[in-house]
């Protein structure tokens, strides 16, 4: 999956960026836009597939979804180096999503939360292999929220201040691709990124070293 990513984006840079990809955005045919936009939501969906073809738990499903995303994300920036020598260094800039509206950020950064899905669905099946229901804590996925929301504002703040400043009535789907083409990002909030990183690994953390132990009575 994580070579069919690479392959889509392949052919659309060769028909909108022959020359290499760069900010500004260029205008595409409206029926690619909805195409691609459709892709990405039937994409979600393959990747739900795996978790239920696996397991018929809610959580286990879950830390699937996260892992099989995880590895098809870091293996789609693998496969655009190897066929298009892209990116060029980790700080490079990519279009990251388009769903509900355009994600923007340097290449790290998704990365780095590819890395922490990897590692949250690790500590939830490694805990449900010692307890049957092991899973985070109230506490623990109000944390893991938070950061995630934290994360998902540092891709979406900048692309979505510069829509509300130029097409106000364009931030979402195509309209919102249409309306970037004199849009390039200048700066990423790493400190805000890295602060949710550190939250994130708050709740890990705790689910590694609790390992899924059952509670001192139930030994």
């Amino acid at each position: 999956m994580g070579f069919l990513e690479s392959a889509v984006v392949v052919y659309l840079r060769a028909v909108a960026y022959p020359e290499g990809f760069h900010f500004p955005l260029r205008p595409l045919d409206a029926r690619l836009v909805i195409t691609e936009l459709l892709r990405e939501a039937a994409t979600l969906v393959m990747l739900l597939a795996p978790g239920a073809l696996i397991s018929p738990k809610r959580m286990e499903r879950f830390a699937w979804f996260c892992w099989s995303f995880a590895v098809w994300d870091l293996f789609y920036y693998v496969f655009l180096k190897l066929i298009l020598g892209w990116p060029e260094s980790w700080f490079t800039w990519d279009v990251l999503f388009l769903l509900p509206t355009v994600w923007v950020g340097p290449v790290l950064a998704p990365c780095m939360v590819s890395v922490g899905l990897l590692l949250l669905a690790v500590a939830i099946l490694r805990g449900r292999e010692r307890v049957a229901d092991f899973g985070p804590s109230a506490l623990q996925w109000a944390l893991l929220i938070l950061s995630g929301a934290v994360m998902l504002l540092t891709f979406t703040e900048e692309p979505v201040r510069y829509l509300i400043g130029t097409a106000p009535q364009r931030t979402l789907g195509a309209p919102a691709m249409e309306a970037l083409n004199a849009y390039v990002p200048e700066v990423f909030q790493w400190e805000l990124f890295l602060g949710a990183c550190v939250l994130a690994t708050v709740p890990l953390v705790a689910m590694f070293r609790s390992g899924g132990s059952p509670p001192a009575g139930k030994r």
